[in-house]
């Protein structure tokens, strides 16, 4: 800030208040903002305001100077998008033109303030603070936009100079001035250029993801760079007679961090992806990437700088490399494969919604603190245990050097005799390159992918068949897709669950039989374990194999006809009903359904069941009540997606009256779940996780069976089958991805139809029964049900 005589900085505060109110006045009456909106954008001016009233008091600053007067308007259009962003955070949609229009304003301008500063000749160290934060609160919110549409690793973007800032209230010497680096400006505008872009929507999630990626990576190198440079500066400027001797204990104790400073490096070198090779044996072995660190180190010992440059990058990247095997270990555990670099970023916001909705506000802002103080925290710590190794190498050359070429003989022995003392991986280890090369091989698997995914849309057998030659071997039949959560084939042979479940298939197959149904079933591969239903559900229709989110997304941009549009040709109505969609769905278009009912379409006013908004009981009785009850109506298709046994599985509703459901409202006694914890992952115990997965399996059968016993008649016909296999927490490792499908029919013509595929009668597959990929069911059953198509 400038010292430009005058008492004026309040007016001018003023000017910027009312410029801020102004600007939310004209977003609200122009685009609209709501509540979220509001709040977040007059704390934005009321922070704006005070923290810079309070740095003009502290600076002895009487008016703002005219750079520091652009600056100021910089930051009052920091606040629309701050405003915007909370909107969309809340579940408005923020239009993409006015965000990038007001942050692209708001960078152009960092470009203008500076020289105006330089040509008015009033630049100051306060002005320049002034500028730097103003830069930093803008990136701040567009990081957290991008959490929405890349995931909440974007946050740290963001949150780095924070990070920083942080660490200097620990470590003193963090604080000390810099010169300017060219460098350093470069890479902190590209953050700012990089987040608009990727606001902006123009880009693919892949490149999008790609290119934030590489801005975080450029950030890290600056943040590390600057970090070498202050630590250089710190023991430069600090005179031996300034250092206090140190007793006995002391020394010791900076030993003991020397040593668990080496020992957090090893950790991380050794560390698995895979969460079933995290055993005592797995830190146990000599990683050569170590070996090889340490090598580099002790070459470079005669030129201090390098050195520690090189300890400071390496010890950062391998900060980043332990990041993604712990993201890996979490895919694993969630959906049975290691995460994908390239086509992966936008599962993050599922997780992050996943838990809103299960744990509450509370527990989802815990879960994210706490990711992005994993992933911005785990880096540092490394980077500063490799520059403390890096030191303590160049005090003890000779001791390190022995050291090194011993373990180098041990490591080469024991990978030529590839010992294993234990059942485990080999003593000689060399983990983290595997880790590199595996990720190098994903990387380039999903950048080939897009290419043969487009060869298999354009294979479409069924685009060119005429309306009436479609399914005529169901003509005025009610056809329900009914997919139930998690339903893999575990729940029905796994020794665990398949007494109980099973139980409640033969209850049905009794039931149904008296009223005249019958039932085949057989097994389908889903595309997806864990999770990420929406691919099982685009597989299924569409009759490709749909396994991530970059084919999801690239399906919807192609012409492909879908099992709906079928329907939809041949006369039927089509309908979807999705209790789990709150915020709007885009691709409903694509699979050609005429009507959609989400979950404020339903009628419910009861309680939600943790992530459930509602009941399978009451989906049903509404689609009934809506669609399958109104008088003279064409056949209907529909596909139904059942919520109640989506993880956590806890609390549960149970099955009432049907006539009793009304809006729901009966549930709420039902909804507090176990000890009183409504939405709250009660346990972290397996047997009681999978005791709670098991029950609501049975509630979401007994649920679809009961409807079919209450509304079934001569013209129904029932696809029920399951979505994916549960997380392998509840599976084991290993329990592939079969789930159990079944047609339900009155109509014997109908089960003679499907007689010709192997499956066995009843509602429970038997372990030996015919397995289809899922993208094969489309084609198979339009082939068994029409007319004059080859099957």
């Amino acid at each position: 800030m400038t010292t430009v005589v005058g008492p004026a900085t309040g007016r001018q505060l003023a000017v910027a208040t009312l410029a801020g109110l102004a600007l939310l006045g004209v977003l609200a009456a122009g685009i609209g903002l709501g509540p979220a909106g509001w709040a977040v954008g007059l704390g934005h001016t009321l922070a704006l305001v005070t923290l810079l009233a309070r740095a003009a008091r502290r600076a002895g600053v009487a008016r703002l100077g005219p750079a520091d007067l652009v600056t100021l308007t910089r930051a009052v259009l920091a606040v629309g998008v701050s405003a915007l962003v909370a909107d969309g955070l809340a579940g408005r949609p923020v239009p993409a033109p006015v965000l990038v229009a007001l942050a692209g304003t708001a960078l152009a301008l960092d470009l203008v303030d500076g020289w105006v500063a330089r040509r008015t000749a009033t630049t100051s160290a306060p002005g320049a603070r002034f500028d730097m934060e103003a830069d930093a609160a803008l990136i701040l919110v567009l990081s957290v936009h991008a959490v929405t549409l890349l995931g909440p690793w974007t946050l740290a973007v963001g949150g780095m100079r924070y990070a920083f800032v942080l660490a200097g209230r620990v470590q003193p010497w963090l604080r000390a001035p810099l010169p300017p680096r060219y460098s350093a400006k470069v890479v902190a505008a590209a953050q700012g250029v990089v987040l608009v872009v990727v606001a902006a929507g123009v880009l693919a999630p892949p490149v999008a993801t790609a290119l934030v990626a590489a801005a975080l990576a450029a950030l890290v190198w600056s943040f590390g760079h600057d970090v070498v440079r202050l630590a250089a500066i710190a023991r430069r400027t600090r005179p031996e007679s300034a250092r206090p001797a140190r007793s006995g204990w002391r020394r010791a104790l900076a030993r003991a961090g020397t040593v668990l400073a080496g020992l957090l490096l090893v950790l991380a070198l050794l560390a698995p992806a895979d969460p079933a090779l995290l055993t005592p044996a797995a830190f146990t072995r000599i990683p050569v990437e170590g070996l090889l660190a340490v090598a580099a180190l002790l070459l470079l010992v005669r030129a201090p700088r390098p050195a520690r440059l090189a300890a400071g990058l390496g010890g950062a990247l391998l900060g980043l490399l332990t990041v993604g095997k712990l993201v890996d270990v979490g895919f694993t555990a969630a959906l049975a494969r290691p995460f994908r670099p390239v086509i992966d970023w936008p599962l993050f916001a599922d997780a992050a919604r996943f838990v809103t909705e299960s744990a509450g506000g509370p527990g989802s802002a815990v879960a994210v603190l706490l990711a992005v103080a994993l992933l911005i925290g785990i880096p540092v710590l490394l980077l500063l245990s490799a520059l403390r190794v890096a030191s303590a190498l160049t005090r003890h050359r000779r001791s390190a050097a022995a050291g090194v070429v011993l373990l180098a003989v041990g490591w080469l022995g024991c990978a030529a005799l590839d010992v294993e003392p234990t059942p485990g991986p080999p003593v000689a280890a060399a983990s983290t390159t595997a880790f590199l090369t595996d990720i190098a091989r994903r990387v380039l698997a999903d950048l080939r992918d897009p290419g043969l995914f487009a060869a298999e849309v354009a294979d479409d057998r069924f685009r060119d068949t005429p309306g009436p030659d479609l399914l005529t071997a169901l003509r005025g039949k009610d056809v329900l897709v009914v997919f139930v959560e998690s339903y893999g084939r575990d729940a029905v042979q796994r020794p665990a669950y398949a007494a109980s479940v099973g139980e409640v298939l033969a209850d049905g197959d009794r039931r149904l039989g008296s009223a005249g149904f019958g039932s085949r079933s057989g097994y389908l591969r889903s595309p997806t374990v864990g999770g990420a239903s929406w691919l099982a559900h685009a597989t299924l229709l569409a009759g490709v194999r749909v396994d991530n989110q970059q084919r999801y997304d690239a399906l919807h941009r192609t012409d492909r006809s879908t099992l709906v549009g079928a329907f939809g040709r041949a006369g039927w109505r089509t309908v979807a009903v999705q209790p789990g969609t709150t915020t709007g769905w885009p691709q409903a278009g694509f699979y050609g359904y005429r009507r959609v009912y989400e979950s404020a379409d339903l009628g419910y006013r009861g309680p939600n069941f943790s992530f459930a908004t509602m009941p399978d009981q009451f989906t049903l009785a509404a689609f009934e009540r809506l669609e399958r009850s109104t008088p003279d109506r064409p056949p209907l298709m529909a596909e139904i997606a059942l919520m109640s046994s989506h993880a956590p599985w806890s609390p549960l509703p149970g099955l009432l009256g049907w006539d009793s459901l009304g809006d729901g409202a009966v549930f709420a006694p039902m909804a507090s779940g176990p000890g009183g914890l409504p939405k709250a992952i009660l346990s972290r115990d397996p047997a009681v996780v999978r005791a709670d997965y098991r029950r609501s399996i049975e509630y979401s059968l007994g649920a679809v069976l009961s409807y079919v016993q209450t509304y079934g008649d001569d013209d129904l016909v029932l696809v029920l089958l399951g979505d994916h296999q549960p997380a392998p927490l509840v599976t084991g490792p290993d329990a592939g991805a079969d789930v159990p499908v079944t047609v339900v029919a009155r109509d014997p013509a109908v089960l003679d139809r499907v007689a010709g595929w192997g499956w066995g009668t009843g509602l429970r597959p038997a372990p030996g029964a015919p397995v289809w990929p899922m993208e094969e069911f489309r084609d198979r059953f339009l082939a068994t049900f029409s007319r004059d198509t080859p099957r």
